[in-house]
């Protein structure tokens, strides 16, 4: 009976008998436990190792591949602007010019030399500059005197000035004689205010002085075309008369001022005259006074 006994009190020695020779089930299990972390720790460290390796093999070839990047960056800026680029022509000198012949002149046939003549330009004085405005102004009023000629010639009313009878009163000095000749008196007659001098007709007639119109009309009654001119002669108020003028020769209107010797019209017989003649009267400080002895005594 004894030797069959299995009851269960004997395990315990059995099993400590066993715990001498071998690790029991649950030492085994935690000796499990207690190496995975110890070899956790070592997996990372291998892929910690592994990491390192691969991030030095892969240095390399970031560098290459960055330096590749900044290399075509470059080249795509680079590039169109070498495009645009053109280099300066080479700069040529005056010599290389004059020996390639690149400046001509060309002048035309027909262009000539002139030469400039001493007569264009002079120094003059005072008095010669005065002497030039004079005479200036007296060819300006033959000038007018003609063209008013040659405008009443047109309408039929007035004569072309004889050939070398001057267009400017002959003579010098305040006072001229109205006419550049004449041939003979008129007759006197009873009431016969002025003096005729016979002329043909287109005579010029000029004024006695320098003075105003103070009449320019083609109604003068008996005296026909009549202009009449006021001066001041040496302090003295003189009226000059001129009747029988050719229709459309007046060159003076009333309230213009003339000069000494200035055309005013023609020699005619307007109004009431027997041939053609210059009807002159002269009026000094409001007294009728011999036409020719005063002229005699005043006219240069």
């Amino acid at each position: 009976m004894a030797d069959n006994d299995n009851t269960p009190a004997s395990a315990p020695d059995a099993a400590g008998s066993d715990l001498g020779r071998r690790p029991s089930r649950w030492q085994a299990t935690k000796r499990a436990w207690a190496s995975r972390p110890q070899r956790a720790s070592k997996a990372v460290v291998a892929s910690s190792s592994v990491a390192r390796i691969e991030s030095k093999r892969r240095g390399p070839l970031r560098s290459v591949l960055t330096i590749a990047a900044v290399t075509g960056l470059v080249a795509t800026v680079a590039l169109p602007a070498y495009a645009a680029f053109s280099p300066e022509e080479a700069t040529t000198t005056m010599e290389q010019l004059a020996a390639d012949g690149a400046q001509t002149l060309v002048v035309a046939s027909e262009v000539q030399g002139s030469d400039l003549s001493r007569s264009s330009y002079a120094a003059t004085t005072p008095d010669e500059i005065a002497k030039k405005k004079a005479e200036e102004a007296a060819a300006a009023a033959a000038a007018a005197a003609a063209a008013a000629r040659t405008q009443a010639a047109s309408s039929g009313g007035s004569y072309a000035v004889p050939a070398g009878v001057p267009l400017v009163a002959p003579g010098s000095g305040i006072v001229r004689r109205p006419l550049p000749y004449f041939n003979n008196f008129g007759a006197p007659y009873a009431g016969h205010r002025g003096t005729d001098y016979m002329v043909e007709r287109g005579t010029p007639i000029y004024s006695v002085a320098d003075g105003v119109v103070t009449t320019s009309t083609d109604g003068g009654g008996a005296l026909g075309v009549t202009v009449t001119i006021m001066h001041n002669i040496n302090g003295h108020a003189v009226q000059s008369v001129y009747g029988h003028m050719l229709g459309g020769s007046r060159t003076v209107s009333a309230g213009q001022t003339v000069s000494a010797g200035q055309m005013i019209g023609q020699v005619s017989d307007t109004g009431r005259a027997f041939g053609t003649h210059l009807h002159l009267m002269i009026h000094v400080d409001g007294t009728r006074v011999d036409a020719e002895g005063w002229l005699v005594a005043n006219a240069g």
